[in-house]
């Protein structure tokens, strides 16, 4: 690993704690409530593709999922739908917004590790508001100089966060579930990136093909980090 990095960026959700299972589970729930009207792989299908249209609209985040299966209702009941049947979605998204956070197995082992050593950054998208409550919720704020809450994980994006941070690409580590989200926008602005898998990722965000690059890096675990480091 390059020992010139100086600032290490983590993204939050399923690197830090869990949040997909959350996902998946209301997923199951919404669509036993359609199963009047077409089976639960079908509303499933519907349900995505309902998300993947409203991206550029709400963005990542429980809202936009809530936002995703009101419509979906609509359009698949053709507007037949019960109120009910409406109200129990918004239910389905507010307990979303309710669920505990839970770290992951090491995650502040590495980060007590890392502290006063490089210079730490928090680097996630979704709900500002959401994302924030986890935060709190999580225990970690003060591991982190930065925090950064990003609408999307393009190219972009992280150059505008580089910039704020006045910091050199080939400075800089993000580590994260996503490969598309967290490695390849990385990759091309010539930072370093690592990959830490999660046991489950939403169908947007998977990526099937190998990966090779002098600036990537495959981890089993967070804590497989803390050998690649100068420490």
């Amino acid at each position: 690993m390059n020992t010139e990095i100086k600032t290490i960026a983590f993204d939050a959700d399923d690197t830090l704690w869990d949040n997909e299972p959350y996902f998946r589970e209301a997923e199951d729930r919404f669509c036993a409530l359609l199963e009047d009207y077409l089976p639960h792989h079908s509303v499933s299908q519907e349900l995505y593709k309902t998300e993947l249209q409203n991206l550029s609209l709400y963005g990542y985040g429980i809202k936009g999922f809530m936002l995703s299966m009101i419509e979906t209702i609509c359009r698949v009941s053709a507007g037949t739908a019960s109120l009910q049947g409406v109200q129990a979605a918004i239910q389905l998204g507010q307990d979303m917004l309710r669920q505990p956070v839970v770290l992951l197995d090491g995650v502040e082992q590495v980060l007590g590790t890392l502290k006063g050593k490089y210079r730490l950054v928090m680097a996630t998208k979704g709900d500002l508001l959401d994302q924030e409550r986890k935060l709190k919720q999580s225990g970690l704020q003060d591991y982190f100089h930065h925090i950064e809450i990003m609408s999307d994980k393009q190219v972009a994006d992280y150059r505008k966060l580089l910039r704020h941070l006045d910091c050199n690409p080939g400075q800089f580590l993000m580590l994260g579930n996503s490969i598309k989200s967290d490695v390849l926008p990385v990759l091309e602005l010539g930072g370093f990136a690592a990959h830490i898998p999660y046991h489950t990722t939403w169908v947007h965000e998977q990526y099937e093909h190998s990966l090779e690059h002098p600036h990537f890096l495959q981890l089993n675990t967070i804590t497989d980090l803390l050998p690649y480091l100068s420490l």
